[in-house]
C-alpha cells in the first residue's frame, strides 16, 4: 500500500495601506498589574516605528502592517534634532510632522507610546541632541545644570503643548497613551553623582507638571521618582520587577535584532529566541511588551549615529527597512500574538499567576479566578476552563522534556514556551515555526546601457560604451574652495568649526623642509611622519595636493609617514566625521577631530609642535555649499562627461538619469563596487555609503536559537561589504527620465525590489491541490481562511497554475499579476493555503 502523507502550507502577504477612526475619549491609569484604558486592565503588544525613519508614504502601510502583525500600540521617540535645526526654530513637516503620523496611528485604530526623552540614543546622530545644544554656555546634558534642563523642559513642553493642542491625548479622543521623559539614565547616573540622582527627580517632577493626564515612564530606571513607571529594556525582561508594588510590569525595548557598523557582520535574531522572550515575560507578569524595532528603517542624510554606524536601520526586524514583511519572523510573532491575546481574558483577571514547578527546568504559569492548587494538583471551581490560561515553559537549551499538566501529558521542545489559552490545548509553541520563510527577489530594472555603471572595472575596460554617455562627473577642489575660510593660529576642535553642517574639515598650513632635513632624511634613512595623540573618524592627509595616507577609528592614536619636496609645502589635513557619538555621559564632551598632541616628527632639528602653526581652515565641500545634488542647481555645475580614461580625483561627483522602475516595489540602489561618500536623489540625501568588509570569521553556518541571545550570536555577511544595498522611497521618484541621482566618490545602478509570497514543501514533497488563494482581504488562518470584501476573482486560477504539481513555487503580490486592482486604497493581503503530498509512485503490479 502507499501511504499519502500531506502537509499544509499557509502564507499571507500586505500590499497596501488604509486608515480608520479615531477614538472616543478615554482615561489612562494602571494598577500592579497593567495598563488600565478605559476602565479595563489590557495586556498590549507594541510595534516600534520611528517616523523620521521612513517617508510619510510610507507611514499608513507601515502602520497597518504592525495591526494586522497583532500589534495594539505603535512607539516611537521624539527626535529633537530634527524638530529643532536651529535653536528657536521649529520643523514639522516632511518625514518630521509627528503630527501626521501620530494622526495616522488614531485613523487605524491603535494606540501609541510617545518617547520625547529627549535624548534618544537610537543610534541616531548625537542621541537626538542638536548639535547646537553644545555651545550653549556652562551647558551639561542630562545633569543638574541650569542651562540643560531650561532648554530639555522648553522642548518637552513644546511637544506635550502641540499634542495636546491637537487633540491627540487618549482623553481628547487620540492615541497616546502614555509617554517617556529621559531614556535608559540608570547606565549614566552613577556618572554624574549626586547631581545625578537630583536630575531624575527634577525630570519626573517637571514631565508630570505639565498635565499631559497619561502616564509617564522612564526606561532602565530603578530609581523612577513616585508615578513614573520604571520600565525594562533588554533582550529579556520576563524576570524585571518595577521599584513599587503599584506599578505594573513594562518592558518598552525588547531587542529583536541589533544594529550594524560600517566594516562589521550583521546581527540576526532567530524569531524561535524572539518568540520564546515574549511568552516568558507575559507568562511571568509583563503587560506591555514592545518590539525595538518592529519596523528599523533607514538612517536618511547624515542621521546615522555611532560613530560608524550604517545607513540602513534595518534592524532584523518584523518589517524589513524597504518595508517588507521579513518572514518568518512577522508571521511567527503574528501568531504568537494571536494566542496571547486568546489568553487575555484570564490574563487581566488574575493579579498574579499560579506558579507550579514541572520538571528540573520546566514549569507552568497558569493565569485564573476559578482555580487553586493543591500542590501540583488542580481543584476545579467552575464549570468550565475558559477562565483558565496557562503556559508551560522548558528553559533547558538541550533537551526536550515530557510534562504532566492538569493530568495531561505535553511534550515540550528546548528552550520553547507552549500557550494554553484554555489551560488544555495548545495554539502556539515558540519553537515551533509555521510561517515561512521569505524570499525577496532582486529585479534590476533598467536596461545593460543604464546598468553597466555598477562596475568601475566595466567601465575603464569597455571602450566606446554607450553606457559612458549616461554618466556625467565634477571635481571637487582639495583644500580651501571659498572666500568664507578664516585663519588662526592652533589646532580647532572639529564641532566648534563645523558645527555638524557638514561631516567634512579642511586643516591647511604650510611646512618648510630645509636641505639640512633632506639631506637628514637620506642619511638616517626614515621618514617624516605626523602623529596624533587620538584622532576619530576619518583623517586623509595631503601634501602639495596629493593624498599621502588616511586613518580610520575611534580615537586613535596616529603615526602617519609623509613625503615633502624641498622649500614651501601644503600640509593638508582633512578630518571627516561619520555619525557622531550617540551613547554615554558628557556628550557635550565628546566632540570630533583631534585630541592631545599633534606634531611633525623626524626633522632634524627635532618636532614641530603643529599647533603652534597658522592653519586655514574651511568647512564641507564645495559641491555641499553650492547644492548641486539638487535640481535646481546641478545644471549650472559645469559637469563633463566621464572618460573612458579619466583618473578621477580623490573627491569625485557623479550623476546620471534613470527612469523610475514600473509599479510600486520598493527600490534601492546597488553601491556595492564603489568606495565611500554620499548619495542624493532628486535632491533627496538617501545617506552615507561606504564598502567596508566585514572579517572573514566569526559567522555560523547553522544558527542555533537556543540558549540566551546576544549581539553576536547568528551573525551573517562575514567577508562581505556591511552594506551594499540602499533605500530610494518611491515618493523621492519622478515618473520620466528627468529623474536624476548624483553620487559622491562613486558610480550606482538602480535596482527594483520585488515582494514575492513563496512556498516550499520539505524535500521530496509537490503542492497537490490549492485549498485557498484570496488577493484581497483574506479572514481568518490556516485551514480557517474565507474571501473577504475584497477579492481578486482570478486568484485561485493563478496560483494554481504558478504552484500546482511543484515543490516550491513563487507569485508575485501586486496588482499587476492579478490583473488589477480589486479594491482600491485598501490594504491587499495574498493568502494561500496549498497541500503538500508526496509523489505517487511509478511502477507496475501483476494480479
Amino acid at each position: 500500500m502507499h501511504h499519502l502523507r500531506c502537509l499544509f502550507l499557509c502564507l499571507a502577504i500586505q500590499f497596501a495601506a488604509v486608515a480608520a477612526e479615531f477614538f472616543k475619549p478615554f482615561n489612562v491609569t494602571y494598577d500592579h498589574r497593567a495598563l488600565i484604558i478605559d476602565g479595563n486592565r489590557r495586556m498590549l503588544i507594541s510595534a516600534g516605528i520611528h517616523y523620521p525613519r521612513a517617508t510619510p508614504e510610507m507611514w499608513p502601510d507601515l502602520i497597518a502592517k504592525s495591526k494586522e502583525g497583532g500589534a495594539d500600540v505603535i512607539q516611537t521617540y521624539v527626535f529633537w534634532s530634527g524638530h529643532e535645526p536651529q535653536r528657536g526654530q521649529y520643523y514639522f513637516e516632511g518625514r518630521y510632522d509627528i503630527v501626521k503620523f501620530v494622526k495616522l496611528v488614531g485613523a487605524s485604530g491603535l494606540y501609541l507610546h510617545l518617547r520625547i526623552g529627549p535624548y534618544v540614543c537610537a543610534e541616531w546622530n548625537f542621541g537626538g541632541f542638536p548639535v547646537w545644544l553644545r555651545d550653549i554656555p556652562g551647558i551639561v546634558f542630562r545633569t543638574d545644570n541650569a542651562p540643560f534642563k531650561e532648554e530639555m523642559q522648553r522642548f518637552v513642553k513644546k511637544i506635550v503643548d502641540l499634542m495636546r493642542e491637537e487633540k491627540l491625548f487618549s482623553w481628547q479622543g487620540g492615541p497616546i497613551i502614555m509617554l517617556q521623559i529621559e531614556n535608559e539614565y540608570g547606565n549614566m547616573e552613577s556618572s554624574y553623582g549626586q547631581r545625578g540622582k537630583e536630575y531624575v527627580k527634577w525630570a519626573a517632577n517637571m514631565a508630570l507638571g505639565l498635565g499631559a493626564g497619561v502616564p509617564w515612564v522612564m526606561c532602565k530606571q530603578v530609581d523612577a521618582p513616585g508615578s513614573i513607571i520604571d520600565a525594562c529594556n533588554g533582550y529579556y525582561c520576563d524576570g524585571y520587577k518595577p521599584n513599587a508594588n503599584n506599578k505594573p510590569v513594562l518592558w518598552t525595548e525588547d531587542w529583536d535584532g541589533w544594529y550594524a557598523s560600517w566594516g562589521g557582520r550583521l546581527p540576526h535574531r532567530p524569531v524561535e529566541d524572539l518568540a520564546f522572550a515574549v511568552a516568558r515575560f507575559f507568562q511571568r507578569g509583563g503587560s506591555f511588551q514592545n518590539y525595538y524595532m518592529y519596523f528599523g528603517g533607514t538612517n536618511f542624510g547624515r542621521t546615522s549615529g555611532g560613530p560608524f554606524y550604517i545607513t540602513s536601520y534595518d534592524y532584523d526586524a518584523p518589517i524589513d527597512e524597504y518595508g517588507l514583511l521579513s518572514e518568518p519572523k512577522w508571521g511567527h510573532l503574528k501568531d504568537l500574538h494571536a494566542a496571547i491575546k486568546l489568553c487575555e481574558p484570564a490574563l487581566v483577571a488574575a493579579d498574579s499567576p499560579h506558579y507550579i514547578k514541572l520538571g528540573p527546568k520546566q514549569e507552568a504559569h497558569v493565569y485564573s479566578t476559578e482555580v487553586h492548587t493543591k500542590g501540583l494538583n488542580f481543584t476545579w471551581i467552575g464549570k468550565s476552563q475558559s477562565g483558565c490560561s496557562a503556559f508551560l515553559a522548558n528553559i533547558d537549551e538541550h533537551k526536550a522534556a515530557s510534562v504532566t499538566f492538569l493530568g495531561q501529558k505535553y511534550s515540550l521542545p528546548p528552550w520553547s514556551v507552549s500557550i494554553l489559552p484554555d489551560c488544555r490545548n495548545v495554539v502556539f509553541n515558540t519553537a515551533k515555526v509555521g510561517a515561512q520563510t521569505s524570499i525577496k527577489i532582486v529585479k534590476f530594472d533598467l536596461p545593460p546601457s543604464s546598468a553597466v555603471s555598477a562596475q568601475k572595472q566595466f567601465i575603464s575596460k569597455k571602450k566606446n560604451s554607450d553606457a559612458m554617455k549616461s554618466w556625467m562627473t565634477l571635481e571637487e577642489p582639495i583644500g580651501v574652495w571659498s572666500e568664507n575660510n578664516f585663519t588662526v593660529r592652533g589646532i580647532l576642535e572639529h564641532l566648534n568649526v563645523t558645527k555638524d553642517h557638514s561631516d567634512y574639515l579642511w586643516h591647511r598650513t604650510r611646512i618648510f623642509v630645509s636641505d639640512d632635513d633632506i639631506s637628514f632624511w637620506e642619511e638616517s634613512k626614515i621618514s617624516p611622519a605626523i602623529t596624533i595623540d587620538s584622532m576619530r573618524d576619518v583623517l586623509r592627509v595631503f601634501v602639495n595636493g596629493q593624498l599621502t595616507g588616511s586613518v580610520i577609528g575611534h580615537w586613535v592614536k596616529v603615526v602617519q609617514p609623509v613625503r615633502f619636496l624641498k622649500g614651501y609645502n601644503d600640509f593638508l589635513l582633512l578630518t571627516q566625521t561619520v555619525g557622531l557619538q550617540n551613547y554615554g555621559a558628557f556628550l557635550e564632551k565628546d566632540g570630533a577631530g583631534f585630541r592631545g598632541q599633534v606634531k611633525l616628527t623626524g626633522f632634524k632639528n627635532g618636532d614641530i609642535d603643529l599647533s603652534t602653526l597658522s592653519w586655514t581652515y574651511q568647512v564641507g565641500l564645495k559641491g555641499e555649499f553650492f547644492k548641486i545634488y539638487t535640481i535646481e542647481e546641478n545644471e549650472k555645475s559645469g559637469w563633463a562627461e566621464l572618460s573612458l580614461d579619466a583618473d578621477p580625483s580623490t573627491f569625485t561627483w557623479y550623476k546620471t538619469y534613470f527612469d523610475s522602475p514600473a509599479g510600486t516595489d520598493p527600490v534601492a540602489l546597488n553601491l556595492g563596487s564603489m568606495g565611500k561618500g554620499q548619495a542624493w536623489v532628486n535632491g533627496h540625501h538617501i545617506g552615507r555609503y561606504w564598502t567596508r568588509v566585514a572579517p572573514k570569521d566569526g559567522c555560523q553556518e547553522i544558527c542555533d536559537y537556543r540558549g540566551a541571545y546576544n549581539s553576536d550570536k547568528c551573525s551573517t555577511n562575514c567577508g562581505k561589504p556591511t552594506q551594499t544595498w540602499y533605500h530610494i522611497p518611491r515618493s523621492w521618484l519622478q515618473a520620466s527620465k528627468v529623474v536624476r541621482s548624483r553620487f559622491l566618490d562613486g558610480k550606482v545602478a538602480v535596482n527594483d525590489l520585488t515582494p514575492e509570497i513563496h512556498l516550499q514543501c520539505q524535500d521530496g514533497f509537490i503542492m497537490s491541490s490549492i485549498e485557498f488563494a484570496s488577493y484581497g482581504t483574506p479572514q481568518g488562518s490556516c485551514q480557517k481562511f474565507s474571501e473577504g470584501n475584497c477579492h481578486a476573482s482570478n486568484s485561485l486560477s493563478i496560483v494554481s497554475e504558478a504552484c500546482l504539481g511543484k515543490n516550491s513555487c513563487s507569485i508575485g503580490v501586486s496588482n499587476l499579476v492579478f490583473g488589477g486592482d480589486p479594491c482600491r486604497g485598501i490594504v491587499k493581503t495574498l493568502a494561500v493555503e496549498a497541500r503538500c503530498r508526496s509523489p505517487p509512485a511509478v511502477g507496475f503490479s501483476q494480479l
